[in-house]
């Protein structure tokens, strides 16, 4: 039977860019955030990955993650207004494309600093209205550098500035939609605990996951207590419906297989 093309897998690939987080000055919060969100929309990252702020890793990064057909990468960071800030300079070098002043943007920033024209705006700020050639740009609603969307080959790259706080503000004003459509998939997790050892649990959990493919599970043996591991279940269907009827089964297939061995299984109740 052949897949419809929202059942093909989507490769996702995470860059974080800059030299603060590979020197361990700055926590990449911001990719375990969209990490999060993404297995909301029933997928997740085959690839995290943190770089400096230099050309050639950078190149080399992207340069891999389109030899390896991903479909998508999501970066955040390297789009602000100083020297170091070189992002778009290495996707444009991949792609052998130009960039030009987007002039939407350049608007949006003179209305927004209420300034008579685009001449009195200070080059830091055309600088992050300075987009590559055939982008599609969606404005920050939260402070300057926009979310940049740009197709390469067979992959799409979506760009967004580093700070936390408009990185989230992009994502839930404008990507989050857009992924959905591409992914048109949800999820639903829950945590059990079982009074079991990893060990025994192990081969319960894989044929768990192999009645039910749609289904992660992983047993969390650092926040095992002296009775009991916990293990989350993580389900993904078309919609909530689906997600949730798949988490219930395997819940009660692993739950049936726990208590074959004379061992409980018991929700828990944050996050029943």
């Amino acid at each position: 039977m052949q897949r419809s093309q929202s059942d093909v897998p989507r490769h996702v690939e995470l860059f974080a860019i800059g030299t603060e987080l590979v020197m361990g000055r700055i926590y990449d919060t911001n990719s375990f955030w969209i990490a999060e969100q993404l297995a909301k929309l029933g997928t997740w990252p085959r690839r995290i990955l943190c770089l400096p702020d230099d050309d050639d890793e950078v190149v080399r990064a992207f340069d891999d993650s389109l030899r390896r057909g991903t479909d998508i990468v999501i970066t955040t960071g390297g789009l602000g207004p100083t020297p170091d800030d070189r992002t778009l300079d290495c996707v444009c070098r991949i792609l052998g494309i130009e960039q030009e002043i987007h002039r939407p943007t350049v608007q949006s920033f003179v209305q927004r600093r209420n300034l008579p024209d685009e001449t009195h705006l200070p080059p830091a700020l055309l600088k992050m209205a300075t987009v590559p050639v055939g982008a599609t740009v969606y404005q920050n609603p939260a402070g300057w550098a926009p979310l940049i969307e740009l197709p390469a080959r067979s992959t799409t790259f979506y760009m967004m500035p580093g700070p936390p706080k408009e990185m989230q503000a992009l994502w839930n004003t404008h990507l989050n939609d857009i992924l959905k459509r591409v992914f048109r998939s949800v999820t639903a997790a829950r945590r059990v605990w079982v009074s079991m050892f990893e060990s025994e649990v192990s081969p319960h959990i894989q044929q768990v996951m192999k009645t039910y493919p749609q289904t992660y599970i992983k047993a969390y043996v650092a926040l095992r207590t002296d009775t009991a591991l916990p293990v989350d279940l993580v389900a993904h269907g078309p919609d909530e419906q689906s997600a949730e009827a798949t988490l219930d089964a395997a819940i009660r297939l692993l739950g049936d297989l726990v208590r074959s061995k004379g061992k409980h299984l018991w929700l828990d109740e944050a996050t029943a």
